[in-house]
């Protein structure tokens, strides 16, 4: 009983229980079964006489003594692994609350599943006591013996498994506080992300027809649990707009959850995406909620969506129908209730052409989709743009906002901002870095044509069409020569990232995807 005052995970006071117990004279078998979600209806032995999968007795913890020694008693994949409520002796005892003796017992009794077992074990006796904790029962502690057990042996069965109740409910209690405390850790760090980005873009910026129509849609969808799919040339602000969804849904007060798909490892995607329980891997120290129980009443904004490994997506459109995860090394069922929104840059659709996406996780995605239109289409927004982050440089900077003029404006305009908003925010940083409370200076790429004057359209030029495998080579060509000129460095200052005026993750990301080293 020390023991099981001592043991705070549940795995390890359920093993300590049943050794506890295997290890008293003439105890051939100790198991305890806890009531648990139904999962294996489809196989268990048990499912024409199963009343209700809904719930049943999971085997939790097994421990004995074998005649045969080749035999293994603390298995838990056996056939006895699962017993539906009300259901033979065992289920019976679960769903009643009631405790049963069976002693004296001969081993060719018409209720015993394996009498050859039984009788090459020479169990004489049967005993389940219910695992009861404030009126409620948790599962069954039963034992088989070779001795014939009286009313006194089982009145200290009926002890021990008291004390085993309240040692199981504050382990589900201690586990329920450690997940607590994780998943708050967890959106804290998120919460202080989402405050030091919100310096960086306060909001969505602009009034183009192009933008309003976004917009529109934001307000649309965002009070539904609807799946969205937010689709766009990278740098064109689709976090902000999977940030509008949320705050403007009834989820508002819940976190709102982040992942970057292209930046993790194949091999950590579901540890990621739906948690581990401690000591599933190397590593696992302790327990760890995933992505999904951290949005578990919010909402889950999956980015980069595209490049999820396709094996990995089967899995996470299985979570996406079901609402139901397990977390890696763990068997227990947890429902979650996340509403998803995924942005990519890819067209998905030839994705689904090409066979590197699945089509049903891609209609499930894609309930409501919005395009954000690149910045090019929306130049009418290039100068509130600017001038929302030359104020918020300034402020960073702690120096006073310059002056910024049509002329300013005008140039900014003329630009096609390959980079969107990603790239005008660095050009605007970098001149307010620059002027040192002096006039702005915005210096652009030379080697983009300027926009006429007049009519604010580029002059007539012929480019050529690029094949996608011409295309793929010269993104290659250009990342690969960023890398050299960084001398290898992706993120910070200098970086091949700030080079390519692209997100570190997102380059990370390529870079993995096109086998550069």
């Amino acid at each position: 009983m020390v023991s099981m005052a001592q043991n705070r995970s549940l795995p390890d006071l359920l093993r300590a229980i049943v050794s506890g117990i295997a290890q008293c004279e003439n105890v051939v078998l100790a198991r305890i079964w806890l009531l648990a979600p139904g999962d294996i209806c489809g196989s268990c032995r048990f499912r024409p006489e199963c009343p209700d999968q809904t719930r049943c007795l999971h085997l939790a913890a097994s421990a004995g003594n074998p005649g045969d020694r080749f035999q293994d008693y603390s298995r838990l994949d056996g056939a006895f692994r699962r017993f539906p409520l009300g259901v033979r002796k065992i289920g019976r005892v679960g769903k009643s609350g009631e405790p049963l003796l069976l002693a004296d017992v001969r081993g060719d009794e018409e209720w015993i599943a394996e009498p050859d077992w039984m009788r090459r074990e020479g169990v004489r006796t049967f005993a389940a006591q219910p695992l009861l904790f404030h009126g409620e029962v948790l599962g069954v502690l039963a034992i088989f013996d070779t001795k014939v057990l009286g009313q006194e042996d089982f009145n200290w069965l009926r002890v021990f498994a008291d004390h085993a109740s309240v040692s199981i409910a504050n382990a589900r209690a201690f586990e329920e506080i450690e997940f607590l405390k994780a998943r708050l850790e967890e959106e804290n760090h998120y919460l202080r992300q989402e405050v030091t980005e919100a310096v960086g873009a306060n909001g969505i910026v602009g009034g183009s027809p192009a933008l309003r129509k976004v917009l529109q849609q934001i307000q649309l969808v965002a009070p539904t649990d609807a799946a969205v799919l937010i689709t766009g040339e990278s740098g064109t602000g689709k976090e902000l707009v999977a940030r509008a969804l949320h705050e403007g849904s009834p989820r508002r007060d819940r976190a709102l959850i982040k992942v970057n798909c292209g930046a993790v490892p194949e091999t950590l995607f579901e540890s990621e995406f739906f948690g581990h329980a401690r000591g599933a891997f190397t590593g696992a120290l302790k327990d760890k909620p995933g992505r999904f129980e951290l949005a578990d009443g919010g909402t889950l904004f999956l980015d980069e969506i595209g490049e999820v490994p396709l094996a990995m997506q089967a899995k996470l459109l299985r979570v996406l129908q079901e609402q139901e995860i397990e977390r890696v090394g763990e068997s227990r069922v947890r429902k979650v209730n996340v509403r998803i929104v995924a942005a990519t840059n890819r067209d998905l659709k030839q994705e689904v052409a090409a066979g590197r996406f699945r089509q049903d996780l891609f209609y499930r995605l894609g309930v409501f989709p919005i395009e954000v239109p690149p910045l090019r289409e929306r130049s009418e927004d290039v100068a509130p743009l600017a001038a929302h982050f030359i104020r918020l440089a300034a402020k960073r900077g702690n120096r006073p906002v310059p002056r910024f003029t049509k002329a300013h404006a005008a140039q900014l305009a003329a630009h096609d901002w390959p980079g969107n908003i990603r790239e005008l925010q660095n050009t605007v940083e970098r001149a307010v870095i620059l002027a040192q409370n002096g006039p702005l200076h915005f210096e652009l790429p030379q080697s983009v044509p300027p926009r006429s004057a007049s009519t604010g359209t580029p002059p007539e030029e012929t480019h050529s069409i690029l094949t996608r495998d011409e295309w793929k080579r010269r993104e290659r060509e250009s990342i690969a020569a960023a890398l050299r000129q960084s001398g290898g460095k992706v993120f910070g200052r200098g970086g091949a990232a700030e080079l390519l005026n692209m997100k570190p993750t997102t380059l990370a990301s390529r870079i993995k995807a096109l086998a550069l080293r």
